[in-house]
């Protein structure tokens, strides 16, 4: 008697589920696409100090599809007279090592975090990251990932780090890289564009 009434029901039940699932799949949400977009992060972690490293993220020259990109350089002159590497993190807010209790972002539901990158010359070893921040401080990041040192050719190429089982609900290291003397045997210049997480 109940029967059609509950097939009914069940295919309400269903596609309420589906319409919930839906809703909330992760979007598009970039660290970086290009300028003027509206970005999240800010390049403002400077790896241990700034000195031996540089940035440019309104590059024009030869950003593929993109209307601007990020050039990139790493002194290995100077990191060599110190520890030996430098960096840059995308921080939430500018400068949050990890101090800001309203910074980050809640990235749950990401799969992977994208980019494209290309070496000036080819050859260029660069390790990538997200995450990782603040440990020790009183809101750190929530977990953290990053690739094994990459070596760059002369084209764009997209790379991406595997998000899969990661805890993102608190994100203030949006994107990082790092490079290092003893994987350069000169200074480096390098590009990066189109960062984002899906």
């Amino acid at each position: 008697m109940f029967k059609g009434k509950e097939i009914i029901l069940g295919i309400f039940i269903v596609l309420a589920f589906i319409g919930t699932a839906q809703a909330k799949k992760f979007e598009q949400f970039y660290v970086y696409k290009d300028k003027p977009s509206i970005n999240h992060f800010v390049a403002s972690g400077f790896m241990p100090d700034g000195r031996c490293v540089a940035i440019n993220d309104t590059w024009l020259d030869n950003c593929q599809d993109s209307r601007s990109c990020i050039q990139l350089q790493f002194n290995r002159d100077c990191s060599a007279t110190g520890i030996g590497w430098a960096g840059i993190y995308w921080l939430a807010p500018a400068n949050n090592w990890g101090d800001a209790k309203s910074g980050g972002y809640n990235l749950t539901g990401a799969k992977k975090l994208v980019f494209w990158a290309r070496g000036e010359k080819g050859g260029e070893v660069v390790t990538f990251k997200m995450g990782g921040v603040g440990m020790g401080h009183p809101y750190p990041d929530s977990d953290g990932a990053g690739t094994d040192p990459i070596v760059l050719t002369k084209d764009w190429k997209e790379y991406s780090i595997d998000l899969k089982g990661k805890d993102l609900k608190h994100i203030i290291g949006g994107f990082a890289w790092v490079g290092t003397a003893k994987e350069n045997q000169s200074n480096i210049t390098f590009y990066v564009r189109n960062i984002y997480y899906i």
